[in-house]
């Protein structure tokens, strides 16, 4: 268990704050497209961040407190990628205006901070207190792997019954068009929600499911509270940048799904047996990176095998 003073979860919660502060005031403080290149940029600090404060952990507190924060760590990053795909199908669904989509990035990120804080509160009191929970937590993770893996359909939204678009009209009237990266605007002296708002909460909600996965996830990696948490943080700190870098190559990992059913899978086992045989930490490791490894590399070989068949149906075609 690391122990961690009081003063040393609001130094980590400030860093994090400032950084964030930092991003949006200065860097992003006028709206504009993030490019490839900017995004790379904020994916490589973000990253290296993320790595230098496991070495941070390793050395000081050890390393089974760094290989349980390098492991919950990748989890947590790697659960985000179908949080990626999601989020494209909400942009696309909503026609946001690229110039918009960081804007609602960064607050979904800053709610999705208070959130998981709170789930991951709510889950280390509830274990330590309820200890046949973590089977409870273990079979929904098996459950949610197997429903993954036999998932045919793709994901849609609806846009015309959506529960955000419901959330946000009992609070205001929502007009129909954007007003720049405003979430409100007002109108002959009404005040009026814009679809941006609309987005946001749906993108709140969105990071909402997916943590009620990945929360459990990373308590079968570890107990620690601020190892769970801070590897929490940097994953979703980094999803953002990567959603810039990645959001056109998202489309094309179709496999990398069965992945990460495998690896829910794999932790909720390791969670239901880890009271009759502890998987090493190490192990755990090595089997995500694998996974995620395989799936991807199956994805982007495949997916250039259908294009090649499709540039060469058409060439037929026209000939």
């Amino acid at each position: 268990m690391v122990e961690v003073p009081l003063w040393g979860w609001f130094a980590f919660i400030g860093l994090i704050l400032a950084l964030l502060a930092l991003d949006l005031g200065v860097f992003h403080r006028k709206a504009h497209v993030v490019e490839m290149k900017e995004a790379g940029l904020w994916v490589s600090f973000w990253v290296s961040l993320s790595l230098l404060f496991g070495v941070f952990l390793w050395y000081f507190e050890g390393h089974e407190a760094g290989l349980q924060y390098f492991t919950g760590y990748l989890i947590e990053l790697s659960l985000s990628a179908d949080n990626m795909f999601v989020f494209v199908l909400i942009f696309t669904a909503f026609v946001v205006p690229a110039q918009y989509q960081h804007r609602v990035l960064y607050y979904g990120i800053l709610g999705a901070l208070i959130m998981r804080g709170a789930m991951i509160l709510g889950g280390a009191w509830l274990i330590a207190r309820f200890h046949w929970i973590l089977y409870l937590f273990g079979a929904f993770l098996v459950f949610t792997g197997l429903r993954m893996l036999l998932e045919r359909e793709e994901r849609q939204v609806d846009v015309e019954n959506n529960i955000a678009i419901r959330i946000v009209s009992r609070f205001a009237p929502i007009v129909p068009r954007y007003y720049e990266q405003r979430f409100f605007v007002r109108i002959d002296g009404k005040r009026y929600a814009t679809p941006l708002i609309v987005v946001l909460v749906l993108v709140e909600l969105t990071d909402l499911m997916f943590a009620i996965d990945s929360i459990p996830a990373i308590f079968a990696v570890t107990r620690d509270p601020f190892i769970v948490f801070s590897s929490n943080v940097f994953a979703i700190l980094g999803l953002r940048s990567m959603y810039f870098l990645l959001a056109g190559l998202v489309r094309r990992l179709a496999y990398l799904r069965y992945g990460l059913a495998f690896i829910l899978s794999y932790i909720g086992v390791k969670m239901l047996v880890q009271d009759f045989y502890k998987i090493p930490t190490a192990v755990s490791l090595g089997i995500v990176i694998v996974t995620l490894a395989i799936s991807i590399v199956v994805s982007l070989l495949l997916a250039e095998r259908r294009l090649v068949r499709h540039h060469a149906e058409v060439t037929q075609a026209n000939e």
